[in-house]
């Protein structure tokens, strides 16, 4: 009996030096995931200056040759960018215009995507008829298909749509199928014990379990889309003009600065519309889903 109780006592002298091991142990811990979320962040950071520093001796070898006009000095992309009166303001309205093709065109894969995903998903037979199509559509190649959809739609709006579409729609179509077919089969089972019809299947099990694979498809489909409206708007020059008109222009006229300028805002637009649907994603799954 004495040496339980004093097993106990022990026991109890210690339980509050094991909690504050545990608390230490727990900050020490959470200072670690600071430090290496505050890392995250100056890694990129480093690496873009060391990208900047070649940049600047890539334009300083060939301004010595006489060839300035190829790699232009950062800080006159940056001119040209914010401070041109003449460049600037073109390239805002070009980018406006180019933003509204690529959301256009991502709006119509989104909805035409998922549809087509929700249809293959219904039955094998299904998805081994159409499944083929989009992988069809998606190796083809979109220059060869220019000529054809300008003389079918035009070579302005429309087109460029279209072509936004077929370049952005194949990740969503693959994504959601591959989401929608995810759900777990035991509940999937449970579902079909308790008499459930497919709508309720699909609304009720498939849709919640597929919405990280979704998310995915449409971050890859947002960047894609910006790729479709500056490909469609390089060989459909007429209409609004946007950034790809803006592209050629300056590469014609020996507009080194103008030609970075169009093309980093164009990256900067894709950029921007991924990490939009990335947010969103988070917001949506991020509480049950480590979206990355």
């Amino acid at each position: 009996m004495t040496n339980v109780a004093e097993n106990v006592a022990v026991t109890a002298d210690a339980s509050p030096a094991a909690s504050a091991r545990a608390g230490q142990r727990a900050a020490r811990e959470a200072r670690i995931r600071r430090s290496y979320k505050s890392l995250q962040w100056w890694q990129p950071l480093a690496v873009l200056v060391v990208l900047i520093g070649l940049w600047y001796a890539a334009a300083w070898y060939y301004a010595s040759q006489q060839l300035a006009f190829l790699v232009p000095y950062p800080h006159l992309v940056l001119v040209s960018m914010f401070a041109d009166p003449y460049f600037t303001p073109q390239l805002g309205a070009d980018l406006l215009n180019s933003t509204v093709v690529a959301l256009t065109g991502l709006s119509v894969a989104i909805v035409i995507g998922v549809a087509w995903a929700v249809l293959m998903s219904q039955a094998k037979w299904i998805e081994r008829s159409l499944y083929p199509y989009a992988v069809i559509l998606q190796c083809i190649p979109i220059l060869a298909l220019v000529p054809l959809i300008g003389a079918l739609f035009g070579y302005e709006f429309l087109s460029r749509v279209i072509v936004t579409v077929m370049i952005s729609i194949f990740p969503m179509v693959s994504n959601t199928l591959f989401g929608l077919q995810s759900a777990d089969r035991g509940q999937r089972e449970l579902f079909q014990l308790q008499g459930a019809g497919r709508w309720t299947r699909l609304t009720k099990l498939q849709f919640p379990a597929a919405l990280p694979s979704i998310f995915v498809g449409l971050r890859t489909a947002a960047g894609l889309s910006v790729i479709g409206a500056i490909v469609g708007d390089q060989f459909f020059q007429r209409g609004t003009p946007g950034l790809g008109v803006l592209i050629q222009v300056s590469t014609s006229r020996l507009n080194g600065p103008g030609t970075f300028a169009a093309i980093i805002t164009a990256s900067l637009l894709g950029v921007a519309v991924f990490l939009f649907f990335g947010l969103l994603g988070k917001l949506a799954v991020g509480k049950w889903y480590d979206f990355g």
